[in-house]
């Protein structure tokens, strides 16, 4: 409130809309718009036949995906990963929790934890084969071959960093073993889960991709190297702009799941910044 007029001074919200406009819808956007500009115009001036433009993709990525590529191709794959995903979080977080809860456990598995993650896991699709044959149980398989390893190594870790001075005092108070590992272990331990989650993400899209390339007939794997072993370019690209939208999608959807279960996270932390 002014001393000479008695007012309240109102500062204008027009620019603090517009900034939260622009960082929320134009900064994301920005970036891409200017590299689709780049690449029409590289591509316009360029003769090499494999470098076609952002419009002859994205009308291939309309007349391949659109129809029935999207039920036999896309949604299977979809499917797979899901799976794959799925059993990786369970996996990674059941198997972690309990590893990381015991140090005798911990100790024994350290060194067959270590060989099998120096593994590549497109190096054992050739043997999942051999075992299960070329199906979909296959493929998941190898998803979650690769994909759970994040998440495990990031659940032991966090387990291993449960503050010790909580610990003590659980045991004061005399909490059980069940009601410690859900209020006080698994709580304390979800931002690392987390970021394992993150990571086993983008592996488990690229097996799937790799796994639907070997000696399969459906899936975006096998869609995409079979336009590239046919000379199908634009088709190609397409197929690999689809699958950035999925990854994308997969980003988001995360994003979503994080900001509520590490709600009282985040909370913590904007607190201490302040």
């Amino acid at each position: 409130m002014t001393a000479q007029t008695g007012r309240i001074a109102v500062r204008p919200r027009g620019r603090g809309v517009g900034r939260r406009v622009a960082e929320g819808f134009l900064y994301p956007l920005g970036l891409p718009f200017l590299l689709l500009v780049v690449w029409g115009m590289a591509s316009t001036a360029s003769e090499n036949r494999f470098f076609p433009g952002p419009l002859t993709i994205f009308e291939a990525f309309g007349d391949t995906w659109v129809g029935p590529a999207f039920v036999d191709d896309v949604l299977p794959s979809l499917y797979r990963l899901a799976l794959g995903i799925t059993a990786s979080i369970v996996i990674g977080i059941a198997a972690g929790t309990l590893i990381g809860l015991f140090q005798w456990l911990r100790e024994l598995l350290e060194p067959l934890l270590e060989f099998f993650r120096a593994i590549p896991p497109p190096v054992l699709i050739p043997v999942v084969m051999l075992l299960l044959g070329i199906t979909d149980t296959m493929k998941v398989v190898v998803i979650v071959s690769g994909a759970v390893w994040p998440i495990l190594l990031n659940t032991i870790d966090g387990v291993r960093a449960t503050d010790s001075v909580m610990s003590e005092t659980a045991d004061s108070f005399r909490i059980t073993w069940w009601e410690r590992l859900w209020f006080l272990v698994l709580p304390a331990a979800s931002p690392r889960i987390m970021a394992g989650v993150r990571q086993g993400l983008s592996v488990a899209l690229i097996l799937m991709v790799i796994s639907e390339m070997f000696a399969s007939s459906a899936g975006l794997g096998y869609r995409i190297a079979y336009f590239q072993r046919n000379y199908l370019i634009a088709e190609m690209w397409s197929g690999i702009l689809l699958l950035g939208l999925v990854g994308v999608l997969l980003a988001a959807t995360f994003g979503v799941v994080e900001r509520r279960v590490l709600r009282w996270y985040h909370g913590i932390r904007e607190v201490n910044r302040a």
